[in-house]
């Protein structure tokens, strides 16, 4: 089966942590990804360690997707870094609004990833292929199903090329996520999300902080297995893989894995789906 993949990575806090991420994605590419992305903290925490992050990925050879958020920023500041990427090489974006750092107020002069996809597009035409977020199983902060919809509905109209979803275990979600889109009039590619479970800790936290649902069935399947890290692994290979295996059979564009800057789980994937 040939599909496009695609690996997201976040930026490495220290120089063990950069080494490391070399190794995975030296791993990655021989899965030959479409693009990897790199992620950036909230408020822009990360910005350095992102954008050296993306440059040593275009001097690896492959195409790097910057994320790209504006919460706290101003119409100059994202200038100057639309600048700055444009200069490195960069030709594609994740345009998102962005976490807000803890006890930070809203700020600066974007309030929704929709203002600055419009505005990426205004500066700077058609240098970016622009991808959006998209939540299947709705935003955390939306005030209902419905006003998610819409907001996507915007972020895409301002320019977007395609989207890349939050992680789901519920493959239905996703297919009416994509369903209710296109009856709103919007016809792109959504690409979907998909975490491999390699700790079940870390899932359940990382899951309770974006919104994603682990199902019931799943949630007590792992707190069963309880310090095993061997049965948690092989149990979310299994789930994961059979995810993945509804949506390439129903036609997916594409799937984008958050690797959490680790190799074996995803590669295990890819090989079980047979995905070149």
């Amino acid at each position: 089966m040939t599909l496009p993949i695609s690996f997201e990575f976040f930026p490495p806090k220290t120089p063990e942590g950069a080494e490391k991420l070399r190794v995975t994605r030296q791993a990655l590419y021989a899965h030959q990804p479409e693009f990897c992305s790199v992620t950036f903290g909230a408020g822009g925490s990360t910005q350095e360690g992102t954008f050296g992050t993306v440059k040593e990925i275009l001097d690896e050879g492959v195409q790097a997707a910057c994320h790209f958020s504006c919460v706290g920023a101003t119409k100059t500041t994202v200038r100057e870094q639309l600048a700055t990427l444009r200069a490195m090489g960069v030709k594609r974006l994740v345009a998102l609004r962005g976490d807000l750092p803890s006890g930070y107020g809203m700020g600066g002069e974007f309030h929704y990833a929709s203002d600055l996809v419009a505005f990426i597009r205004a500066e700077t035409g058609d240098a970016f292929y622009i991808e959006v977020a998209a939540y299947p199983e709705i935003h955390p902060q939306a005030k209902s199903a419905e006003a998610d919809l819409k907001a996507f509905v915007t972020k895409v109209k301002a320019g977007a090329n395609s989207a890349i979803t939050q992680y789901f275990f519920n493959a239905d979600a996703y297919f009416r996520f994509c369903d209710d889109v296109k009856k709103l009039g919007v016809d792109l590619a959504i690409v979907p999300g998909i975490m491999p479970i390699t700790s079940s800790t870390q899932l359940m936290r990382f899951s309770d902080a974006c919104g994603a649902e682990i199902p019931r069935w799943i949630r007590l399947r792992l707190q069963g297995f309880g310090d095993d890290t061997a049965s948690i692994k092989s149990f979310g290979l299994d789930v994961v893989t059979e995810l993945c295996e509804q949506l390439c059979t129903a036609g997916v564009p594409g799937i984008h894995f958050y690797t959490m800057n680790q190799a074996a789980a995803t590669t295990e994937i890819i090989r079980r789906l047979q995905l070149a």
